[in-house]
């Protein structure tokens, strides 16, 4: 058996190699101003990709791709039948967003699988656990939609053949993306017996309350909506106002009220129209088609539903105001819950060993931990991020916050080496 975490002395980590590989991966899609353009499946994301598995085989991890493009990087420690801990996040990114979404959370994972691998073969013991850096596809949903696909699909929430077929803007399909990119994998790889996931919080929290480091314990729930107002197209010269179908005028009633609805529930309900697709989308011509992205999101499901109900009052009054009809192209829902108490437990102490308790957080954006919830123990983690800042180009996150965060996960990791599934009060041996 391996010996207990308390007789062994704690694992530093490379704080150097870590911003050394977050520069490095930033050079993919990354402007001079900060900002980040990796979308999803691009050849940018393949080339970010195609890094991430040239330092897999430098560093002894055996790197394997599902069939929905998930990257693993595959570090067996403790032999066949042993518990597997995954640990990652994702490389894609917004259009126009930030550095450190998602990409943290990889080369963290990297960062600290590698300094617990050292440790273990340095005391010459067998570990406890085998390890798996995960680089999820599709988490962000910006190019194909909904998001959290990679990870939904490996969860067993979403169909693989579904989600192959999703395309964009320009009609390529994930299917024709994945092996653009060569990232169309045949591999297999099990569902792991926990999951840890490291990221920028993307809300002022941390930084306002003076404290480095957080855990999320809740995760909000998401009602996603596809919505197409339809009209008539017209000339906008000649077409007398009161004879107008407008399609657009419609998706403003709508927006104008989702934002007031808000006031009814004070800080317990958040929606947007973060997307706006219009057809023909002429200046001069009256426009026939309004697709709008709505998203609903809350921490309640009484809440959550009780909008939902409200919104399509809404979408039934919009009609009616401009003279158009709607259909539903696509409803994505998204659970509220918690993450696991165990991994909560096991972060607090690890953080308060380094003198930063953590401070308890909920998650209203999605993060592919919550699809993993559903399968495995799965929490994800914070540190602060600037402002509060998220999915623009000045999301920053200080060297310093990034390799404490990187220390916490890298302790927990080496707890789990060193007693197993037991750190997290769970049972020993893997399927």
């Amino acid at each position: 058996m391996p010996e207990k975490s308390s007789s062994n002395p704690p694992v530093a980590i490379d704080a150097a190699r870590l911003d050394a590989m977050m520069k490095a991966v930033s050079a993919f899609g990354g402007g001079a101003d900060g900002s980040m353009n990796r979308l999803t499946l691009s050849r940018t994301d393949g080339a970010a990709r195609d890094w991430l598995g040239a330092w897999f085989g430098e560093n002894g991890f055996v790197q394997k791709v599902d069939a929905i493009g998930n990257q693993f990087g595959v570090l067996d420690l403790a032999g066949p039948n042993a518990p597997v801990i995954m640990v990652g996040s994702h490389l894609d990114s917004q259009p126009n967003g930030g550095r450190f979404d998602g990409a943290l959370g990889v080369v963290s994972a990297c960062e600290a699988v590698l300094s617990v691998a050292k440790r273990i073969k340095d005391d010459g013991r067998l570990s406890a656990c085998n390890f798996v850096v995960v680089n999820w596809t599709n988490e962000e949903g910006a190019r194909f939609q909904p998001s959290l696909l990679g990870s939904s699909v490996f969860a067993g929430a979403a169909d693989l053949d579904w989600a192959l077929a999703r395309t964009d803007g320009a009609g390529v399909s994930v299917a024709e993306a994945l092996r653009e990119i060569g990232y169309a994998g045949t591999d297999t790889v099990g569902v792991p017996d926990a999951l840890i996931e490291i990221h920028i919080e993307g809300a002022p929290v941390l930084e306002r309350e003076g404290q480095r480091f957080g855990a999320f314990t809740r995760f909000w729930g998401a009602t996603k909506y596809r919505l197409a107002f339809l009209g008539r197209q017209a000339h906008t010269g000649p077409t007398p106002m009161a004879e107008r179908k407008d399609a657009l005028l419609a998706a403003a009633y709508l927006i104008t009220d989702l934002k007031a609805m808000v006031a009814d529930h004070g800080l317990d309900l958040h929606t947007s129209v973060g997307r706006l697709e219009v057809y023909p989308n002429s200046p001069n011509t009256v426009p026939a088609e309004a697709v709008l992205f709505i998203e609903l999101r809350s921490g309640s499901p009484e809440v959550l539903a009780a909008a939902e109900e409200r919104m399509l009052g809404f979408v039934e009054r919009a009609c009616a105001m401009a003279e158009v009809t709607h259909e539903v192209r696509s409803i994505d829902r998204r659970r509220a819950g918690g993450f696991d108490e165990g991994l909560i437990a096991l972060a607090a102490d690890c953080a308060a060993a380094r003198g930063e308790p953590p401070r308890a957080l909920d998650t209203i954006g999605g993060h592919d931990a919550v699809a993993m919830s559903d399968v495995c123990p799965a929490i994800v983690l914070a540190v602060r991020s600037r402002d509060g800042v998220i999915h623009h180009p000045s999301e920053y996150t200080s060297p310093e916050d990034q390799a404490f965060g990187t220390q916490v996960v890298t302790d927990m990791l080496y707890r789990l080496a060193s007693d197993g599934m037991e750190a997290i009060g769970g049972k020993e041996g893997g399927e």
